[in-house]
């Protein structure tokens, strides 16, 4: 149990900090999303992203399932804290779901789904362990893998947010525009955190895939997250690609300057 235990005794004192845990954890790499967040921009010469909103940052507590108003209310930099329920998704998941059209039994309409294939035990049924699997290490993998299919995912099984890594391209953007979805990121390294707010495994689906089976865990305030994507055209994402992408040209022409 040394992921599921390592981060336990931190995480109670962490957990309940949104503002000093914005992403999971301090100290996180995701310095552009903490400059957003925080109100400034990185150069001091270029004005604050957070400057164009109509609406001060704030804290989200879903209880899920949730429904449309409720994540068309989220904008990028907000925060927000999942209970009761979320899903466990991955590419082998999705591929059969969409690309084979296996159907599932499980009913996603309305919730979070997470892009992760999580290390299990297998364990005895009980009422901590219903479906005789215990979480072990409940960590998530990058999402840009699965960009073709959030189209699908919310036309077919009405999931309304994605829980992932490294966030997604313009056909998840123009999706959660089109039916109301967001984007919630996390960093690398916090899969010992993330388990710890996993307090069971509820039920499994489509097991013959293991472990990129179809989840369904319990939670316990997952979060805080930030809110990376939103339904109104922003992504944080992009925003660094365009700042990168500036700031290189900005390189390449100093550099032919100086010849």
């Amino acid at each position: 149990m040394e992921c599921r235990e390592a981060a336990r005794s931190r995480a109670t004192s962490q957990h309940s900090d949104a503002s000093r845990h914005p992403v999971l954890g301090p100290g996180s790499p995701s310095t552009a999303f903490q400059a957003f967040r925080n109100g400034r921009s990185r150069d001091p010469k270029r004005p604050s992203r957070s400057a164009s909103r109509e609406t001060p940052v704030a804290h989200h507590v879903l209880d899920m399932p949730a429904n449309e108003a409720e994540i068309r209310a989220l904008r990028i930099g907000d925060t927000v804290t999942l209970r009761r329920w979320l899903f466990g998704i991955r590419d082998a998941t999705l591929i059969h779901m969409f690309d084979r059209d296996r159907r599932t039994r499980l009913d996603l309409a309305g919730h979070a789904v997470i892009h992760t294939a999580p290390n299990v035990h297998r364990v005895a049924p009980s009422p901590e362990a219903p479906v005789g699997y215990a979480p072990f290490c409940i960590g998530t993998t990058t999402s840009m893998r699965m960009e073709r299919f959030t189209e699908a995912l919310m036309e077919r099984e009405g999931v309304r947010l994605i829980v992932g890594k490294g966030g997604m391209g313009p056909a998840t953007l123009k999706a959660f525009a089109e039916r109301g979805g967001a984007y919630l990121a996390i960093v690398g390294g916090a899969a010992a955190l993330e388990t710890t707010w996993i307090e069971r495994i509820e039920d499994v689906d489509m097991d013959d895939l293991h472990p990129e089976s179809l989840w369904r865990f319990a939670i316990r305030d997952f979060g805080p997250l930030l809110v990376g994507m939103d339904s109104h055209g922003g992504s944080l994402f992009a925003e660094v690609q365009r700042d990168v992408a500036a700031r290189r040209d900005a390189v390449m022409a100093s550099l032919e300057d100086a010849r």
